[in-house]
């Protein structure tokens, strides 16, 4: 990267530099103007210079020029005004030039502030670029909130400095030489007074401020290093949760905040004497000119329009000067900025450009076959991990890579995949080095896929259809305004830099997927999921999703249908108990009795929670029936045979885990509260300690918890208050609810609880597992199983997928790579979280499943199951670094080597 701000400034912005340069130029002829006019009005019709007598005139706006061998060139003869006429046309001149000024000052300074951003999206994009292409053991050596701080925070001031690289010198140099000339003019004595005291700000400021620039480096490093450690911490804080360090991480954090203040203190401390030195000389001047500019004028050596004049062109001296001096500040402090990222970017063994080229057509066919040629990898110590290897693995080759603790395979395997360098040697596709080809060959020609998977924020669907996305192949349809924006958005790209490829458009190679179209995609990747074991789990995530009825046209009255075919099904096979549900007239006695009191689920703050306790109109109504009292008694019950039978346990028992309206951490509390209201009853408890109360019974499910509160007479009570509390909701209150209704969707209710609409008996110790099983039967023969595992599709994986379990990350890392048709497989123990019989399955499904259509990929697995060696051609054995023993597993089964030993260990 171009080491000097300036001249990568100037390189990419030279045409546009050049034009703002030319504009301010001529600015300078109407600001010259501005400083002269004010002493033609106080000398002309303010003073009466030119008009002796009453009813004179002069001649205003003559313009004429006397040129060489032409004479005296008049363009117009002016008109003659008053003395009154002149002052008004001259404040009306003023004016203008006061607006021209303005108009200047308000397109130089756009024209720069949209030139510096345009460079400051060239140069993120060129720092983005280059993360792209650093070696991959670089990443190894980086915080990713360092690089990430770098290039968000502190390239930040190179786009606000490149407006005014180029221009900011020479428009705040040329008011202030415009200024200074203009007072010489008027008078020489004054005009050094000027010189010198814009000499000596010019010498004595930037001096006093190269501590500045010292602090402000400090202050980045140190910021840029507690990005970096805040970054570690998220990272790891279940490290820090499991060895109970997080108190040495607040004194590491309190360290180096206080180091953080220590230096803005200080910039602070000598940022402001700067100012302040900086404005008393600026304040000097007006002084000196007050006396020795009035002194010369009482001696009638300057005339008073004159000394206003000059006054009046001090006053916008110390503006630009100071701008000036903060612009060389500035200048410098950027600079250092930019060497600073420069050197962390600057990195040895960059990819070339052109091995990132994209390529919308065809990409090219990988070269055959893929081989190690004297292969050696080493760690950051220089220890080898692998130790001169050649091995030729041919095109539908299936390929077992075993050995001890690190042995050296897995290293093979991440060398194989280009995510890992070779120290020396290489691998090579038909003789040509992998590291020089394009990536639009190898990374479609190879997919390797290891345990250590990483996914972006976003959908499953998206991080499952990554793979997929090389180059816009479909334009995305603008229209309208839409249409015009866009065209815009290509033209900005063009000057920034940028490529103007449209993240809106088709990215995704159906043809690599077998597919034709997004609708025909669902079909390979239902076929992926099943291999790996995942549908089940999309299943899952989607039935517990919350699903808008406008965004899945259909489905709605699909599941209506489905929750009546579920009862059908119960009914034929004898289980109609194994959900009870719910029914507008009836207490549900599987749920709990806040929900059969709600009968419905809450959209709105009022009565969501804790708040449904503190809503007026539902406590009128509950205090009006006397549910309040009931419920009171029920609660005070609840919380004297929780604690009984609780208060002794640790927090850890099991039986904790059947609690659902109380925590162990609750037993003390209610322990003191019984205590209290002990003998006294509902007058004597506060509001807060009834709510307190209450909201135990709100909870309570009679065949779960057993206390045998729930009578006949207290649930008909509830189902009555029920039909009160709807009567009676007011209009204000309609959008809040949504009422159960066996007929209708709930868009407030997860698919499942649409589906069963009620509870899961607890008399079945298995209903769920029998439930979810007869719900994906249904699923599948009512012809929504697709609909639904699309919808668990969008489900949100959050950051860096940490939504799902660790094994399902395993499992969605290697359907994303064999989603997509590749001519090498390589497989980095990607399952280490499986049991063996899962691990065994789905190896078995994957062998089968690369080889659909008629494909005959190479696949290369390094195994965490040596047992699964015979389902391979070719199996390569590795030991300390070293290619040990290759060959078909039944050959090498018959000599006693280490294959023979790991296998039957």
């Amino acid at each position: 990267m171009e080491k000097r701000l300036s001249r990568y400034i100037w390189t990419h912005t030279r045409g546009q530099q050049l034009w703002i340069l030319l504009v301010v130029a001529v600015s300078m002829v109407p600001y010259f103007l501005s400083f002269d006019l004010p002493k033609q009005i106080v000398n002309g019709p303010i003073q009466g210079e030119g008009f002796d007598r009453p009813g004179a005139t002069q001649t205003f706006m003559n313009i004429s020029f006397d040129l060489p061998w032409l004479g005296t060139v008049s363009l117009y003869d002016g008109i003659d005004l008053t003395r009154m006429q002149t002052l008004f046309a001259l404040s009306m001149v003023f004016l203008i030039l006061v607006i021209i000024n303005g108009l200047f000052k308000f397109y130089i300074n756009t024209y720069k502030g949209r030139l510096g951003e345009r460079l400051l999206r060239r140069i993120r994009f060129e720092l983005v670029d280059r993360i792209l292409r650093f070696p991959p053991n670089q990443f190894k050596r980086m915080k990713g909130a360092e690089v990430s701080s770098m290039v968000k925070d502190e390239v930040e001031p190179l786009g606000g400095f490149t407006g005014d690289a180029f221009v900011q010198p020479a428009m705040l140099g040329g008011q202030a030489l415009t200024a200074l000339i203009f007072i010489f003019i008027q008078n020489a004595w004054l005009g050094l007074i000027a010189a010198l005291m814009v000499g000596v700000q010019a010498v004595i400021i930037p001096r006093m401020r190269r501590r500045l620039l010292v602090l402000g480096r400090e202050r980045q490093i140190t910021a840029r290093e507690l990005a970096g450690r805040v970054s570690e911490i998220v990272d790891g804080i279940g490290t820090i949760h499991s060895f109970d360090t997080s108190n040495y991480e607040r004194a590491d954090i309190a360290s180096r905040l206080g180091r953080i203040y220590k230096i803005r203190y200080d910039l602070y401390q000598w940022k402001f004497l700067v100012k302040f030195i900086n404005n008393f000389l600026a304040q000097l001047t007006p002084f000196l000119f007050y006396c020795i500019g009035g002194y010369l004028a009482l001696q009638g050596r300057l005339d008073i329009g004159q000394l206003v004049a000059v006054i009046s062109a001090y006053k916008d001296l110390p503006g630009p000067l100071k701008d000036l001096i903060d612009w060389d500040q500035t200048r410098q402090d950027v600079q250092v900025k930019y060497v600073q990222v420069v050197e962390q970017f600057s990195v040895d063994q960059t990819m070339d450009p052109a091995v990132q080229a994209i390529a919308i057509g065809t990409a090219g066919v990988l070269a055959t076959p893929l081989a190690a040629v004297n292969l050696s990898v080493a760690d950051d110590s220089g220890a080898k991990l692998l130790d001169r290897v050649s091995v030729q693995l041919n095109p539908g080759e299936t390929i077992a890579i075993i050995g001890g603790a690190a042995s050296g395979g897995d290293m093979l395997a991440e060398a194989l995949g280009r995510v890992t360098w070779p120290e020396s040697g290489k691998i090579t596709a038909g003789g040509d080095d992998i590291l020089t080809l394009p990536e639009s060959v190898t990374g479609r020609a190879i997919s390797y896929v290891s345990a250590d998977a990483y996914f972006f924020y976003g959908s499953l669907r998206d991080n499952l259809l990554y793979g997929l996305k090389h180059a816009p192949l479909k334009d995305f349809p603008y229209k309208g305004s839409d249409a015009a924006h866009r065209k815009w958005e290509i033209g900005e790209a063009k000057l920034a830099g940028n490529p103007d490829h449209d993240v809106k458009s088709d990215w995704i190679d159906y043809k690599a997927a077998d597919a034709t179209d997004r609708e025909d995609l669902f079909t390979p990747v239902l076929s992926v999921l099943d291999t790996v074991q995942l549908s089940k789990d999309i299943l899952d995530l989607a039935l517990r999703s919350t699903v808008s009825p406008k965004d899945y046209p259909g489905l709605a009255q699909g599941i209506v249908e489905m929750r009546h075919a579920l009862r059908e099904e119960l009914d034929e096979a004898g289980l109609r108990s194994l959900v009870v549900a719910f029914e507008p007239g009836a207490y549900n006695t599987e749920a709990t009795v806040g929900e059969n009191l709600l009968f419905g689920t809450a959209t709105g703050p009022g009565l969501m929670g804790k708040a449904i306790g503190k809503n007026v109109y539902f406590r009128s109504v509950v205090r009006e029936s006397g549910l309040d009292r009931i419920m009171f008694d029920m609660g005070y019950s609840i919380a004297e045979n929780a604690v009984e039978l609780f208060a002794d346990l640790p927090a850890d028992h099991p039986f904790f885990q059947q609690l659902t309206f109380m925590t162990a951490d609750d037993i003390p509390e209610y322990q003191m509260l019984l205590q209290k209201l002990k003998g006294r009853g509902f007058e004597a408890a506060s509001e807060d300690e009834r709510g307190a109360i209450i909201r135990l019974s709100f909870r309570y499910i009679e065949p779960r918890h057993r206390f045998g509160l729930l009578t006949d007479e207290l649930m008909a009570k509830i189902v009555d208050v029920r039909r009160q509390f709807h009567e009676g909701l007011p209009e204000e209150m309609r959008g809040d609810i949504e009422r159960y209704d066996p007929e209708h969707y709930l868009a407030s209710a997860s698919l499942m609880d649409n589906i069963l609409f009620g509870r899961i008996s607890h008399k079945h110790s298995d209903g769920s597992k029998r439930i979810r099983s007869i719900v994906s039967s249904l699923l599948n023969s009512l012809g929504l199983l697709e609909q639904v595992i699309d919808i668990g599709l969008d489900f949100n994986l959050g950051a860096g997928g940490r939504r799902l379990t660790a094994v399902q990350r395993q499992k969605l890392n290697l359907a994303r790579a064999l989603v997509r048709n590749s001519d090498y497989y390589i497989f980095n123990r990607p399952l280490p979280g499986l049991d063996h019989r899962l691990q065994d399955e789905i190896v078995h499904d994957v062998l089968k499943l690369v080889r659909r259509n008629g494909r005959n990929p190479a696949v290369i697995w390094v195994l965490s199951n040596t047992t699964l060696s015979n389902l391979f051609d070719r199996v390569l054995v590795f030991d300390r670094g070293m290619l040990v023993e290759d060959g078909a597993p039944d050959v090498l089964a018959e000599n006693n080597g280490i294959f023979k030993e790991l296998v039957s260990s």
